[in-house]
């Protein structure tokens, strides 16, 4: 199967990856564009954990402040050099984690980070809900380890799916922007305050305002 110049350029543009591995991905792949994709996106995760080891010590704190002062978030973001750090592609990057901590309100980084007790006692509970709900023993297991995972998603920032993309997680766009700027990139600690938290006060939905927001940009 043949392709075209303008299927490299496709390519390129919804992989971000550069014109030369494209051509190649496409050629390896018979021309076949979804295989290009899978073969793109193979190559890519070996090159990011190839980048694992790196020290990462440069990068930027950076800031997001909801409409009217209700949400405030700090996020430090990691990379290697103060160059990458001053690029607009990492700035932008940093501009979007903050704004994903403001609207989905993660507790974690990473699921490595949940209190080992907190987890326990969370799987217990979960465990009894789903004995609760009458569901045979075989399957109380399985029911768990989908609602962890569910756990997971909601409380850590890297599972959660990505506010301008749910099809993709917070760890799919970090991998995406180490392959694109060639630097490990990492996200190592944030801190979200939100107006009058654990004070009484009306119930608005906050996280949402500013999820309608960050997709409306």
């Amino acid at each position: 199967m043949s392709f075209t110049a303008q299927d490299v350029a496709k390519l390129r543009a919804q992989t971000g990856v550069g014109m030369m591995e494209c051509k190649k991905a496409l050629t390896d792949a018979n021309g076949d564009f979804e295989q290009a994709v899978v073969l793109l996106r193979e190559r890519g995760l070996k090159a990011v954990d190839k980048k694992q080891s790196r020290i990462a010590s440069e990068g930027l704190v950076g800031s997001y402040i909801h409409m009217g002062g209700k949400i405030g978030v700090l996020v430090e973001v990691n990379c290697e050099t103060d160059f990458v750090a001053k690029s607009d592609a990492f700035q932008n990057l940093v501009k979007d984690i903050a704004m994903q901590i403001a609207a989905a309100n993660p507790k974690y980084v990473r699921p490595e980070e949940v209190d080992v007790n907190e987890l326990e006692q969370e799987k217990e509970i979960l465990k009894a809900q789903a004995v609760a709900e009458g569901k045979p023993a075989q399957v109380v297991e399985k029911m768990v380890e989908g609602r962890i995972k569910k756990y997971y998603e909601d409380f850590c920032l890297l599972n959660q799916p990505f506010v301008k993309d749910s099809s993709k997680t917070v760890n799919d766009i970090l991998t995406e922007a180490t392959l694109q700027i060639g630097e490990k990139i990492s996200v190592r600690r944030f801190v979200r305050y939100s107006l009058g938290e654990g004070l009484e006060k009306r119930n608005d939905n906050l996280a949402e305002e500013v999820a309608k927001q960050m997709a409306g940009n």
